[in-house]
Order: C-alpha cells, then sequence, then structure tokens
C-alpha cells in the first residue's frame, strides 16, 4: 500500500510542477517575443470584456476548486474503499489543477494581450491558490485518513 501511495504522489506532483513549469514557459514565450504582445492594448472595448472576462474566472473558479475538492473528499471519497479513494483523489485533484491552470493560463494571456496588471494579479492569485495543491505523502494519508486505519 505504501508504493502505492508513493507513486500516487509522484505522479501528482509531476502534474503539478508539470503546470507550474508549463506556465513560466508560457510567460517566457511572450517575454522572448515569439508571440506578440498587446494586440488588445489599444482597443478599450475588447480590453474591458478581456479583463471582465479573466476576473470573473478568478473569482468563480478558484474558490471552486478548493472548496469542491474539500466537500468531494468529506462526502465521496473518505467513505469509499481505500482503492477507490486513491483513484478519487487522483481525479479530483486533477480536475482541481485543471481549473486553477484555466485560470493561470487565460489570465497571463489577457495580462500579455492587454498589457494590463489585471491579468497578471488574476495569474498571480491561480498560481498562489495551486500551493494548496501542492501534494505530498502527509497530505495524502491526512486526506484519506489512511494513518488513522493503519494505527487501529
Amino acid at each position: 500500500m505504501d508504493e502505492q501511495i508513493k507513486k500516487l504522489v509522484r505522479i501528482l506532483q509531476i502534474q503539478y510542477w508539470l503546470f507550474i513549469s508549463l506556465a513560466i514557459a508560457y510567460c517566457a514565450v511572450y517575454e522572448i517575443g515569439w508571440i506578440e504582445e498587446g494586440i488588445y492594448a489599444g482597443d478599450v472595448r475588447l480590453q474591458y470584456i478581456w479583463e471582465t472576462i479573466a476576473i470573473l474566472t478568478t473569482v468563480i473558479l478558484v474558490p471552486l476548486s478548493l472548496k469542491l475538492f474539500n466537500i468531494i473528499m468529506t462526502k465521496k471519497v473518505v467513505k469509499s474503499s481505500l482503492q477507490v479513494a486513491m483513484r478519487l483523489y487522483k481525479r479530483w485533484n486533477e480536475i482541481r489543477l485543471l481549473m486553477l491552470a484555466i485560470v493561470t493560463f487565460l489570465n497571463i494571456y489577457v495580462y500579455y494581450t492587454t498589457l494590463d496588471n489585471i491579468g497578471g494579479l488574476c495569474a498571480l492569485i491561480g498560481v498562489t491558490a495551486s500551493i494548496f495543491c501542492l501534494p505530498s505523502e502527509k497530505k495524502l494519508k491526512e486526506e484519506l485518513n489512511i494513518t488513522n486505519t493503519i494505527e487501529e
């Protein structure tokens, strides 16, 4: 069982660091100049629309990703058998990270295309919220109540 837990944690850590690496690479592509910056900087109407979408996406998806995971953990995952719980934990952790990736990548796009700080700040909110998704063996065992079942 410890091997399965370590393997699951390794997979989740790879996914997390891949998300962070892709976000950094996406910023680097804009900074290097491979993708044009500021295409909406002069258009006030499109800039307003993109910034509104960015803010609404951040306001909706960040709390939803964190709270939804907590609700699923308490209602479904913990009440399942260990194998099913680990599979559900992996799936919902991936969904949570995907929601935060949508927030981050959309807001990086908005930041570089509008050249306004709103997209950058919202992207930082997404990355900061993803810190709560950083998997560890201890965290997984606590969330799945594995330590209690092993000790008893």
